[in-house]
């Protein structure tokens, strides 16, 4: 196992596109429902526990080597707007091209194939992190970090938020960010015996309305 690859994976200077993301942070600026470092700490929680939950079983199971293929499907039910849907095939698009780059294997260029247009980037999330040598939970580990170190990076640009309050947001958020890896782990788990439709289906309606929203928007900062 190599750990240090989990550094690579999670670090914002990969270039898997995700700086040009906000993960709803720009739309709930926008409607201020994100004033200050109180709100962003309750965005980033809510998202950790939804979108997060979410994207982190499904990067575990990827990670376990379970069907990507089956993973994706899941992912797409899981994602009921398009705007989200076309995201995450956009992210996944852009994390293949840095997977292969940096950990070349038959399996990413399989779901490449398979998926000219993109697979949903926790799905290559996960199967770049097998690639990499690394277990599901660290899987699941990038995909959350992803979900709310993305948002609060986006607020420290829309808001001129202090960087050092948006840093002690993700701090104090680490116990929960771990029982939510270990859950998703453990559900991951049991896609061998029970199938896709273990895995989480958490949803998140406010963020799914403000993403389509904010995809029809004429100017905005961020891609989404």
């Amino acid at each position: 196992m190599n750990r240090a690859a989990l550094l690579v994976l999670a670090d914002g200077r990969f270039p898997a596109g995700g700086h040009a993301h906000s993960g709803g942070a720009e739309p709930a600026v926008a409607v201020g429902r994100i004033r200050d470092a109180e709100s962003l700490e309750d965005f980033c929680r809510g998202r950790l526990h939804t979108a997060g939950l979410v994207a982190a079983a499904l990067a575990a199971a990827a990670a376990a080597g379970h069907d990507p293929l089956a993973l994706d499907t899941a992912a797409d039910t899981r994602t009921p707007v398009a705007a989200l849907r076309d995201t995450a095939r956009k992210l996944g698009r852009q994390m293949m091209r840095a997977a292969r780059a940096t950990w070349p294997s038959a399996e990413l260029d399989a779901l490449a194939a398979a998926r000219p247009r993109g697979a949903h980037q926790p799905v290559v999330l996960g199967v770049a992190a097998r690639s990499a040598g690394l277990e599901p939970l660290d899987a699941a580990y990038a995909a959350l970090y992803e979900t709310v170190s993305g948002p609060a990076t986006a607020t420290v640009r829309l808001l001129s938020l202090d960087p050092f309050d948006a840093t002690a947001v993700l701090a104090r958020l680490v116990p929960e960010l771990d029982r939510v890896a270990a859950t998703a782990t453990a559900t991951a788990r049991r896609v061998a015996e029970e199938g896709v439709d273990v895995l989480p289906a958490a949803s998140a309606p406010l963020l799914d309305i403000s993403a389509q929203q904010h995809a029809t928007r004429p100017a905005r900062l961020f891609a989404s």
